[in-house]
C-alpha cells in the first residue's frame, strides 16, 4: 500500500506544481510610411459583339409529327436577322399513312400508298409484284399500268416535298446579299 500511496503523492505533486515560463519577447519598432500616387486613369469597357440568335423550331418531344425545323441567323456589325420555319416531310407522311392502313387490315391500300413513290413502284415492278391498279393486283395490274402510262408515279416534284429548294436558296442568297450592303 505504501507504493500506491507514494505514486499517488508523486502524481499529485507533479500536477499541482506551478509552471513558470520565461518572459515574452517584445520587439518595439516605430516607423512612419507615406505613399503618394498621382496619374490619370482611363477605363475601357469592351462589350461582346451583338448576336443574332435563330429561333428553335422542332417537332418537340412528339416524334409522331412529319415536320422538320429549319432556322438560321446572320449578323453584321450593324444588323442581325434570324428566321425559322417548319417543312412537311411528305415521304414521312406517306410511310405513316401506309402503316396505319396496314394496321387496320387494308394491306392492298397500304401498298398502294407506298406505290405513289416512283422508287417503290419500280422496285415492285422489278420484283414481279406490280403495284395495285384500281383494286386489280398481280399480272392484270401490270398490264393495266402498261396501258395507262399517264397515271404512273413520276419523279417527286420539289413542291410535293413541301418546299422548293431553288426558291429557298434564292431567298437565303438574297438575304446575305442584302446584309452585305450594310457592312
Amino acid at each position: 500500500m505504501n507504493i500506491k500511496l507514494a505514486f499517488a503523492l508523486i502524481a499529485l505533486s507533479i500536477i499541482s506544481m506551478k509552471t513558470y515560463a520565461l518572459d515574452p519577447i517584445v520587439t518595439e519598432s516605430t516607423a512612419t510610411t507615406k505613399i503618394h500616387t498621382s496619374g490619370d486613369m482611363t477605363t475601357t469597357v469592351k462589350s461582346p459583339p451583338p448576336s443574332a440568335i435563330s429561333p428553335t423550331f422542332s417537332a418537340g418531344s412528339n416524334s409522331d409529327l412529319c415536320t422538320v425545323g429549319i432556322a438560321g441567323a446572320v449578323q453584321t456589325q450593324i444588323l442581325g436577322i434570324s428566321a425559322g420555319s417548319t417543312v412537311r416531310d411528305m415521304n414521312c407522311e406517306r410511310l405513316k399513312n401506309s402503316k396505319t392502313l396496314y394496321d387496320m387490315g387494308m394491306k392492298v391500300a397500304a401498298v398502294s400508298v407506298l406505290c405513289q413513290d416512283i422508287r417503290v413502284f419500280d422496285a415492285m415492278l422489278m420484283a414481279g409484284t406490280p403495284c395495285p391498279y384500281h383494286g386489280i393486283i398481280g399480272n392484270d395490274a401490270r398490264i393495266a399500268w402498261q396501258n395507262d402510262e399517264d397515271n404512273r408515279p413520276k419523279e417527286d416534284d420539289e413542291e410535293e416535298n413541301g418546299f422548293d429548294t431553288k426558291e429557298i436558296l434564292g431567298g437565303i442568297g438574297s438575304a446575305i446579299l442584302g446584309l452585305l450592303f450594310f457592312i
